[in-house]
């Protein structure tokens, strides 16, 4: 029969233990520590520092940032900190750059069907509208055999939906379609078709580079996008005429990118963090664009001497025309393309259907309170 301990040499063997655990802990501490540090990411926008949607980028960065607690810390440099602006997809496939901001459009030199997420008139949906057949349309789905398809070993976090853009910045406004032949004019995606077909001699350059081109007379003409982002651009400075609405990039989103290795090897806590902060910085940038969009487009006619009109209406219906050639002719060519075109029609007849039966005309109440004897001034 074993003898039982006193309570002394029992109280010192439970010292002893807690002090080796102690131990212990406190040498594991610094590895457990080293794996759980910040995870650091490297991104680059395909935007310059001044435009809004680089601030846009740097939204993001910080939500995610924030929500993480510090546990991840992406930095976001502007375009061709690291590569050019369009070479952003090949930089993030391959891991020279951990991610990136932009839009799917400039993909289209990849696979023209990336486009579709942008360029055109979206079947009569805006981008909001594009962005719900992309998350429960099957967008998603498409998207991901899209990249596959290329060999893009990247996340995509389509996002941000934007306003419809102007047709762009002009010499004298234009007000035929025959307008369009020979002008050397520049726009990116589908729409380099679609204004090829209308007679245009089409450039896509990247949004930093078009005030420069237009300056020198490599350009005649040129849209990108709205007003805060043209003007600090600097269009107003060699072009005071613009033309507004467009079906050319009537439904266009952002894009955030993942290198795909990157983004799975994160934990699933983050990963999902970051899918709720794209929805985050979704809803914020649409209403900050509201505010800043409204505030520069009266800035740009009363500081900058900017003239607006109204694009005519015989150019957009010639656009939507020339617009289906295109469509044919590519899904013919492309049986994604086409898969992706028929997924969308299919989602737009119902939900374009909905909206239009049921969204009352926001232009009547408009003029009735801002009219030239608008209710707004007697209240």
């Amino acid at each position: 029969m074993s003898k039982k301990p006193d309570s002394k040499t029992a109280s010192r063997r439970k010292f002893l233990f807690a002090a080796g655990a102690t131990a212990a802990a406190t040498v594991a501490a610094p590895a457990v520590n080293a794996q759980q540090g910040p995870i650091n990411m490297r991104w680059q926008s395909t935007w310059p520092s001044k435009d809004i949607f680089h601030e846009f980028a740097l939204d993001f960065a910080k939500k995610v940032n924030d929500m993480t607690g510090g546990d991840l810390k992406i930095e976001v440099l502007p375009a061709g900190a690291v590569v050019p602006a369009f070479q952003l997809l090949d930089a993030v496939s391959k891991g020279v750059l951990d991610g990136g901001h932009g839009v799917l459009v400039y993909h289209y030199g990849k696979q023209t069907a990336l486009a579709l997420w942008g360029s055109g008139p979206g079947w009569g949906m805006d981008a909001n509208m594009l962005l719900s057949w992309h998350r429960y349309g099957g967008g998603k789905e498409l998207l991901n055999e899209l990249y596959a398809s290329v060999g893009a070993n990247v996340v995509s976090f389509p996002y941000g939906p934007m306003p419809t853009q102007p047709l762009g910045w002009f010499k004298k406004p234009i007000t035929k379609a025959d307008d369009f032949k020979g002008l050397k004019y520049r726009t990116v995606g589908i729409s380099i078709d679609v204004f090829t077909g209308l007679g245009a001699a089409v450039n896509a350059l990247p949004g930093g580079e078009i005030v420069a081109a237009m300056d020198r007379g490599l350009l005649e003409a040129a849209e990108f996008n709205n007003a805060s982002s043209d003007r600090a651009l600097g269009f107003a400075d060699v072009s005071k005429i613009c033309m507004l609405q467009s079906y050319h990039q009537n439904a266009e989103q952002f894009e955030i990118m993942f290198n795909k290795d990157k983004f799975n090897g994160l934990p699933e806590k983050m990963r999902s963090l970051i899918a709720n902060g794209v929805d985050a910085a979704s809803a914020d940038m649409s209403w900050k664009a509201v505010d800043r969009y409204s505030q520069d487009y009266v800035e740009l006619q009363t500081k900058d001497n900017v003239k607006f009109y109204k694009t005519p209406d015989a150019i957009l219906k010639k656009q939507l025309e020339v617009y289906d050639e295109v469509v044919k002719k590519k899904a013919a060519e492309n049986p994604l393309f086409k898969k992706i075109v028929q997924s969308q029609i299919k989602f737009a007849e119902r939900a374009a259907r909905w909206e239009n039966d049921t969204v009352v005309s926001r232009k009547m109440a408009f003029d009735h309170y801002f009219g030239a004897n608008g209710a707004a001034k007697k209240i």
